[in-house]
This record gives C-alpha cells, sequence and structure tokens, in this order.
C-alpha cells in the first residue's frame, strides 16, 4: 500500500512538472496571432530587392535592433532583416520563415532563419530603466567611490564588479514578446504584399559584417539579396 502511494505520487509530481514545460514552451498570452510589419509602398524603399518570377522580394538588415510597433527591442543573441515580399494584384504566396537564411562573410554554412519564440527568450527594450536603478540614479550622480569608509553612497567601491543587470518584471517582458511576436512575417498562404521580421542567431558585432546576403529557396523560386 505504501509503495503504492509512492507511486502515485511520483507519477503526479512529474505530470506536474511537464505542465510546467508545456506551459514555458507557449507563446506569450496575447501573442499567439502574427500580424506582421506594414508593407512600404514598393520595393524600392528597402535596402535591396530582387525578382522571383512574379513576385519580388525585398528586405532592410536591421542588426541587433529589433523594429516593432512599439518602441525598438533588442537582441544580443540574434539579428534580424525586415523582409517584404510583392506581387501581381490578388497574388497569394505560401511564406515560411525556413525558406530563407543568412550567409555573412561570405561563409559556407548559412543561418537559419530562428522562430521568434526562441528570439523571445533574451530581448530588452535599450530605453527601459528599473525601478532600483530609477530609484538609485539621483544617489549615483557622484560616481565611484574612494574606497575608503565603505559609506552607504550610491556609488560602488572602486575595484568592485559590475553589478548584475536588473531582473526585468514579468508583465514587462511578455509586453516586449508581445509586440516581438506581432513583427514576426505572417506565415502560410498569404495575400501580398507581406512584410515582417525574420531572425537569425548572430551574436558577433554587426561592425565585423562585411558582405551580408539574404537568401531564399521557396515557393517562388530562389533569390539572393545583397544587404550588404
Amino acid at each position: 500500500m505504501r509503495c503504492s502511494r509512492l507511486f502515485t505520487s511520483a507519477i503526479q509530481t512529474l505530470l506536474a512538472l511537464a505542465g510546467s514545460a508545456i506551459l514555458w514552451a507557449q507563446p506569450p498570452q496575447g501573442a499567439a496571432e502574427i500580424h506582421g510589419l506594414p508593407a512600404r509602398a514598393a520595393p524600392v524603399d528597402y535596402q535591396a530587392a530582387a525578382q522571383v518570377g512574379q513576385f519580388t522580394i525585398a528586405a532592410d538588415f536591421t542588426g541587433h535592433a529589433i523594429p516593432n510597433a512599439g518602441e525598438l527591442l533588442s537582441s544580443e543573441d540574434h539579428v534580424a532583416v525586415e523582409v517584404a515580399i510583392f506581387g501581381p494584384p490578388g497574388a497569394h504566396l505560401t511564406i515560411t520563415a525556413t525558406d530563407f537564411s543568412l550567409r555573412v562573410n561570405r561563409k559556407k554554412g548559412e543561418l537559419p532563419s530562428q522562430p521568434w519564440v526562441l528570439v523571445s527568450r533574451n530581448i530588452r527594450d535599450p530605453e527601459w530603466v528599473s525601478p532600483e536603478e530609477a530609484a538609485a540614479e539621483p544617489k549615483s550622480k557622484g560616481g565611484v567611490t574612494g574606497g575608503g569608509g565603505g559609506g552607504g553612497g550610491g556609488g560602488r567601491e572602486m575595484g568592485a564588479p559590475p553589478p548584475l543587470p536588473p531582473k526585468v518584471p514579468v508583465d514587462v517582458l511578455r509586453g516586449w514578446q508581445q509586440r516581438l511576436g506581432r513583427a514576426a512575417i505572417a506565415e502560410g498562404d498569404r495575400a501580398l504584399p507581406q512584410a515582417g521580421l525574420l531572425f537569425f542567431q548572430y551574436r558577433g558585432k554587426t561592425e565585423s559584417v562585411r558582405t551580408l546576403e539574404l537568401l531564399y529557396e521557396g515557393p517562388a523560386g530562389k533569390a539572393a539579396l545583397k544587404l550588404r
């Protein structure tokens, strides 16, 4: 009897853990519908464009900055490309983010497109200031302390390691994630024009990128857009 109770308890624990993992894997609430970004008036309004059959693909490289409906977001782990697809009046095209890849500095191994949900794990609003930082700002006007009596001032001791970045509140992070999801390119059979963001894992500095090509291979055909 005791073994049976222990077994039942273990099963319940495993089910609870599995449920937590599923909830973590789900996109943020309210971000299930992806709308993309408004397409600009014409392909010439983008940094680069290429004709693919009856369609035209245009794109801008935004680096680690992530344009969206609100203030700019940023990611240290990924770069973004704003892509737009144009076609004749009434045209539709099946759009899939994985049809795109990024070639950096002519390297053979292209970077595959990444789902926006992966990108959402590490994004920031560069202008965001935590309540703790805002409260400490007036006290830290004097900068680094001299290291003498320790004191209780806002400046840190000379030679002390930098403080850890502030933890972003869940509701603030969820808002960023929702904006990110809505800016990603809408997938599936879509009426054209369509525009939105593609994401690629790249942690390096964009200043070191000498050549950059957005590659497309999908239902419309093949194309290479030179972004640098």
